[in-house]
């Protein structure tokens, strides 16, 4: 039994290798001789975890279920019809088997996670809150994104080492500040890095690992779900991995879908290149999803090719929204669009409407009156006061589209169609609310939440009006989300007051509006900056450093990482009113 274990192991620890290899591949120069290694490398490693998926399937206690099947076949037969052409068309090798082929990474790397899936791995899930878990897997996917930055190959000039902790923080937390500019000091393969730690930090790792392997595994523990089901947003246990199959697919098929509308909106004289108008298309769908704002242009949708391209900009603004609304959000405006359809194909067939009470919960009425109100604010006030300044190069439609785009990229985007530096006063106060307030919860984006600033505006009304308690939409708000709303905004406050406070202190010569601009920023993960980034010395980027990571995960998750939960109290001391205004 003990022997069947290690040779299971055997596929695992090839693809291991390889993967290895494939950094190294991609990573460093290489010599011919060194190619066909490689190569070979690749070739075994294809061949055992080919033999390895498919055996699987001749022994019953090991047998996979039956839904992993949709996984497994069409990955053996890509590696069939790699080992085929490998060993039968030896006049078209160097063809079809060159090492910078991806046929031959991709399959290398769909066996590695296949085969590491497939790994018993023990452990205990209570032995680490959720904060923990969650806190550290940002930190181990910043520290791999910046050893990957760091490699030659990543970038076309060497690059420092706080410049790489920068860059694959800002990713990873889909900020969008940059230090360098992404489309001309990184090479392709670095900027599929980037593009990868967006995807990765958007989502959150922790939800492709633990789908992935419960996908493989068919099951999963009772603490792991509880554990699970605290780093997302689901009610129901049962519901956990139901939730994260539905986030990867919704994010796929919105980011599939704006980048076939990104390509079809750019102009093939300006990307002349197929496959380069394939990747810009994929590398902006993801940075706009995922309210990253990491653009491969140098002056981002404002460079003088895309100005007016208004139906591109259209495009990124909605994947931003969607990106920034929230899954909880978007999955119910789709239940309750469903019910809709239902209704109306039951009365054109004759039949009773099916009744449906509450479908569209009070987080979604909150989130989008909230979000309505914001935009509004935000379009209007940019349209009145950039009207005949940045505004003025644009015709009355352009006005209109840039007036949207300004009002809703603030709100943790990051991506900009005007001079950020140029902005009038009162645009730019606006702004930093914006930025302040950030996305939805439960999304992409960052800031104190859409729902928080709800909340403190319906408390506020609350005790102006003498109640003494939270009702909104015919429900009560629990006291629990009005401790937790005021709880965020304090510590947003504590934490961009002392980034700017330190940024301030090493940078002497620095306006403190554009200082504050960067660390509300930073802190709420927008990526908008008034052009001092590139400019500030190793101690103020490593300040927006942990700026951007706290705004990501949130000071009070930092906290609840720190302290434990305290058991319930068995006792209450007397109750007395503090003097309050």
């Amino acid at each position: 039994m003990q022997r069947n274990i290690k040779l299971s192991r055997i596929p695992f620890i090839a693809s291991a290798i390889a993967l290895l290899v494939i950094i190294y591949d991609m990573g460093f120069e290489k010599h011919f001789g060194e190619n066909r290694l490689l190569e070979q490398i690749y070739i075994f490693t294809i061949i055992v975890g080919s033999v390895s998926i498919a055996g699987r399937y001749f022994f019953k206690n090991i047998r996979p279920v039956l839904k992993v099947l949709t996984f497994d076949l069409p990955l053996v037969l890509l590696c069939v019809v790699i080992i085929l052409l490998h060993f039968k068309i030896t006049d078209l090798q160097e063809q079809y088997f060159s090492i910078q082929d991806i046929g031959l990474r991709i399959a290398v790397v769909m066996i590695f996670i296949r085969e590491f899936a497939a790994l018993k791995i023990k452990y205990k899930w209570g032995t680490v809150n959720p904060a923990q878990l969650f806190i550290f897997s940002f930190l181990t996917l910043i520290v791999s994104g910046c050893f990957f930055l760091l490699l030659p190959n990543a970038t076309y000039t060497n690059i420092s080492l706080i410049d790489a902790l920068f860059t694959s923080t800002s990713a990873v937390c889909v900020t969008g500040l940059i230090v360098v500019d992404t489309g001309s000091f990184f090479t392709p393969f670095g900027q599929i890095v980037i593009m990868f730690l967006i995807q990765a930090g958007g989502l959150g790792i922790m939800t492709f690992a633990n789908y992935f392997s419960y996908f493989f595994k068919g099951s999963a523990s009772f603490s792991k779900q509880i554990l699970i089901s605290e780093l997302t947003w689901s009610g129901r246990l049962g519901e956990v991995f139901a939730t994260l199959k539905k986030i990867i697919i919704t994010t796929f098929f919105i980011e599939i879908t704006g980048a076939i509308l990104i390509f079809y909106c750019l102009d093939t004289e300006l990307i002349n290149s197929y496959s380069e108008r394939v990747f810009f298309s994929a590398f902006h769908s993801v940075s706009g999803f995922c309210n990253a704002g990491f653009s491969t242009l140098q002056n981002s949708l404002y460079s003088s090719a895309f100005r007016f391209n208004y139906s591109l900009h259209l495009v990124v603004a909605v994947l931003f929204v969607l990106g920034g609304m929230g899954f909880p959000i978007v999955f119910n405006l789709f239940k309750y669009l469903k019910n809709k359809l239902l209704n109306l194909t039951l009365k054109l067939a004759g039949k009773k409407h099916i009744y449906s009470p509450w479908i569209v919960n009070i987080n979604t009425r909150i989130v989008l009156v909230t979000t309505l109100c914001l935009i509004l604010f935000g379009m209007v006030s940019f349209f009145i006061f950039e009207f005949n300044n940045t505004l003025a190069e644009h015709n009355l439609w352009g006005n209109v589209v840039a007036s949207f785009f300004g009002a809703v990229t603030p709100r943790t985007a990051g991506f900009n169609t005007t001079d950020t530096t140029n902005l009038s006063m009162p645009v730019v106060m606006m702004m930093v609310f914006l930025m302040w307030v950030g996305a939805s919860p439960a999304s992409t984006g960052g800031g104190i939440k859409t729902s928080t600033l709800a909340v403190a505006v319906i408390n506020f009304l609350a005790l102006a009006r003498g109640k003494n308690r939270l009702e909104v939409f015919s429900r009560e708000i629990s006291q629990a989300s009005v401790n937790r709303a005021f709880a965020v905004i304090f510590l947003s406050i504590l934490v961009i007051s002392t980034a700017t406070f330190s940024i301030l202190m090493f940078e002497n010569d620095m306006n403190a509006l554009d200082v504050s601009f960067e660390c509300v920023s930073a802190f709420s993960t927008v990526g908008l900056s008034r052009g001092i980034t590139s400019g500030l010395n190793d101690y103020s980027k490593f300040t927006l450093i942990l700026t951007m990571f706290t705004g990501r995960v949130g000071m009070l998750t930092v906290l609840i990482a720190l302290f434990r939960k305290v058991a319930g109290y068995k006792y209450r001391y007397p109750e007395e009113d503090v003097l309050i205004n």
